[in-house]
């Protein structure tokens, strides 16, 4: 499940409520609880949040100007941001970096993930190949490291991790050095000697355990057993985006003291995100986070534009909503990009466009007449529209009714998305500091920041 699919329609009892009462606001807590149980959250943290949320919803007094409604929702986001954690600001500067993690975490991609990350902060890096253990490790590591640009140091057919590590900082002149360390299938006597071992030779500024989010809770009894050997500074949770127990993974991290530094949320090097609790929480309850999509129109280069407005505006037509889906899919998985517009229900089908099928849509919207482009509707009631269209871009009738059907969806939920915007905006307004009495540093990059 979703989690923060669950999370919103939770919240809808608040948003249709024409009252919110003792019963709505225990009824929502209710669905929180069972969202969050099936995401694998601990039920003894769930029911603690559950306590919390349900005293200080009834209990405390609303701010000035926000009324029964905003209460509650921001007394959920503030709760749910407590309990993942804290906002992780990495050290942009020379440093040593060890990753560790048992078999399967996702260590290598990560540390390739890393080096990007460095690579685009302006930073030289070089990647320590110390996982004698694994099968094919070093040729692994090697094209990762070459993939991300970083100087790969390693010796095949070496056994001594330890020394590895002594002789590769030796040779190295990068700035940032990160170390891929060996795992196990299960933390053991032998991966707690050698992870010593290894760190009293590198002396790593950052020690960082990666985890899959797919083990859900089990990643507290981790992160304490890699705690008791090293002392981490850090998490990063792998396979955020299509783990059903993401949510459980980062409360369990939380709830051992570690930090969640960053987590992974796709295949590519650029899917590795800072974690920050307060947006996370905002993206699951659909906040927007321009912020963030401001940083990926600037990663994706000149002549990527995606226009809000022309996304949410009063009449969405076949043209606005192409060009904008179009400028979106250069960036990057358009989940999440939809997700940093605060429009995270897209229909699945739309946001999982091949490219091909992008360069369909194309071919059919420019085989539409302006009037066509700008009213669908005139397609809807005409069968010989439709089948000229589709004549004319060489394309079948049911791609053409494909396209329209994918725009009538994304209408539909931008309609809805629309009849809430005085509650949303309100909100927003509130996750900023925007009302008497409450303290700033909320949700950033909401539309009209800076206005």
């Amino acid at each position: 499940m979703d989690l923060g699919a669950g999370l919103r329609r939770a919240l809808k009892k608040l948003t249709g409520a024409a009252l919110v009462d003792e019963r709505v606001v225990r009824e929502t807590v209710k669905e929180i609880q069972r969202v969050l149980i099936m995401g694998d959250v601990n039920v003894s943290l769930v029911s603690e949040l559950s306590k919390r949320i349900e005293k200080r919803a009834l209990d405390e007094k609303a701010l000035r100007g926000v009324g029964g409604r905003e209460h509650v929702v921001k007394v959920v986001y503030e709760e749910l941001a407590a309990m993942l954690g804290e906002k992780h600001e990495p050290k942009i500067a020379k440093q040593k970096i060890m990753l560790l993690g048992l078999f399967g975490s996702g260590k290598t991609t990560t540390a390739g993930k890393l080096a990007h990350f460095f690579k685009k902060k302006g930073l030289s890096v070089g990647v320590i190949c110390c996982d004698v253990a694994r099968p094919a490790a070093y040729e692994q590591l090697q094209q990762v490291a070459e993939r991300a640009g970083a100087r790969f140091y390693g010796k095949k057919g070496e056994t001594d991790a330890s020394r590895i590590a002594r002789e590769a900082l030796a040779q190295a002149k990068e700035d940032v050095l990160i170390l891929d360390s060996a795992g196990r299938s299960a933390f053991d006597d032998e991966l707690n000697s050698e992870l010593k071992k290894i760190n009293d030779e590198f002396r790593a500024d950052e020690k960082l355990l990666v985890i899959n989010a797919d083990i859900g809770q089990v990643a507290k009894r981790q992160a304490e057993e890699f705690n008791n050997a090293v002392g981490l500074t850090g998490v990063i949770i792998t396979k955020m985006d299509g783990s059903g127990k993401g949510g459980g993974a980062l409360s369990a991290v939380a709830a051992s003291g570690t930090k969640v530094a960053f987590i992974g949320v796709g295949e590519k090097q650029d899917d590795l995100e800072l974690f920050d609790a307060k947006k996370f929480v905002g993206r699951l309850l659909g906040f927007p986070d321009l912020e963030a999509l401001m940083e990926k129109v600037k990663e994706a280069g000149a002549g990527v534009q995606v226009d809000e407005k022309a996304l949410m505006e009063e009449k969405l037509t076949i043209k606005t909503f192409y060009e904008q889906l179009k400028a979106a899919k250069k960036m990057g998985p358009l989940k999440g990009i939809f997700q940093m517009l605060g429009a995270p229900d897209i229909p699945k089908e739309m946001v999982e466009q091949s490219e091909d099928k992008l360069k369909a849509y194309e071919v059919i919207i420019n085989s539409m007449t302006p009037a066509e482009r700008d009213d669908a509707s005139l397609l809807k009631k005409s069968r010989s529209r439709m089948e000229r269209i589709a004549r004319g871009s060489g394309r079948k009738p049911e791609e053409v009714r494909d396209l329209l059907s994918q725009f009538e969806k994304v209408q539909k939920m931008m309609t809805q998305f629309k009849r809430n915007r005085g509650f949303r905006r309100q909100m927003e307004k509130m996750m900023k500091g925007g009302f008497p009495g409450m303290p700033g540093g909320g949700m950033p990059g909401a539309p009209g920041a800076g206005s």
